[in-house]
């Protein structure tokens, strides 16, 4: 998933698509420990996703805050 997809979502497709990474995760995890995960560089990569939607997301929060802040200072 490019950053350029991540910043056309809503945050609240962020936030889903947060979930289903994580889920994802787990899965890859536990098919590596039985040995059954052929390509190990699926767990980076969904690593990778996670980082960056939560990077978006922390991103906006900031922005949104900054804004409210200063909108009271005003």
């Amino acid at each position: 998933m490019k950053i350029h997809e991540i910043n056309e979502m809503k945050t609240e497709e962020i936030l889903q698509r947060i979930k289903e990474e994580e889920r994802n995760l787990v899965d890859l995890r536990f098919s590596h420990q039985l040995k059954q995960l052929t390509n190990t560089a699926k767990i980076k990569n969904v690593k990778r996703d996670i980082a960056r939607l939560r990077t978006v997301l922390q991103k906006r929060e900031l922005q949104s805050a900054s804004i409210s802040t200063k909108g009271e200072s005003a």
